[in-house]
C-alpha cells in the first residue's frame, strides 16, 4: 500500500519512499543530551542522522505501519522517539498521512495509533491529508483482498 500511494503521488510530487528497515535506528535514551548540544546532535551515530536530514527538506510526511498488537512497529517507534530531539523545530513539514495494515477485525484496532497520530498533528500544528486503515490482512497480499490498495492510490492522487 505504501508503494501504490509512492506510485500515484510521485505524479506531480517528489516522492522519497524511507524504509525504516534498511536503516539503523537505536531507541531514545532520554537522555537529553541533544537538547544541551548546539546542533541538537544525538550522542548516538547511527541512521536516525540520514533520517534527520531527510525530514528536514520534507513537507509532507505520510507514515505507513503494520500494526502489532495495536501500535506501530518497533522501528517506526524508535524513529518517532528519536523525535524528542530538538531538531524537529526545523523541519517544514506541514501535512501528515497514515497507512496501516493489520490483521485483526476489531474495529479498534487502530485506536490506540490514531490518538497518537492526533496528538502529533496537534503537537508540530500539522494538517491531515488522509488515512488508510485496512483490517483482515494477515498474510502477504491480503491487502489486495480489501480497498486498501486502491484506497492509498487515491490518497497518493490527492497530492496535487
Amino acid at each position: 500500500m505504501a508503494q501504490a500511494f509512492a506510485t500515484a503521488a510521485k505524479e506531480h510530487n517528489d516522492v522519497e519512499v524511507i524504509a525504516i528497515s534498511e536503516y539503523t535506528i537505536n531507541p531514545c535514551k532520554g537522555c537529553n543530551s541533544c537538547v544541551k548540544q548546539e546542533n541538537h546532535k544525538c550522542f548516538q551515530h547511527d541512521d536516525m542522522e540520514v533520517i534527520y536530514s531527510k525530514l528536514s527538506t520534507a513537507d509532507i510526511l505520510v507514515i505507513a505501519s503494520p500494526v502489532y498488537f495495536y501500535g506501530i512497529s518497533a522501528q517506526l517507534k524508535a524513529l518517532v522517539d528519536r523525535l524528542h530531539n530538538p531538531i524537529r523545530n526545523n523541519f517544514t513539514i506541514k501535512k501528515l498521512g497514515l497507512i496501516l495494515v493489520g490483521s485483526d477485525v476489531l474495529t479498534e484496532l487502530f485506536d490506540a495509533i490514531l490518538v497518537q497520530y492526533e496528538l502529533i498533528k496537534k503537537y508540530f500544528s500539522l494538517d491531515d491529508i488522509g488515512k488508510v486503515l485496512v483490517r483482515c490482512a494477515k498474510d502477504k497480499g491480503d491487502v489486495y483482498n480489501t480497498n486498501g490498495v486502491k484506497e492509498a492510490i487515491e490518497l497518493g492522487k490527492k497530492l496535487q
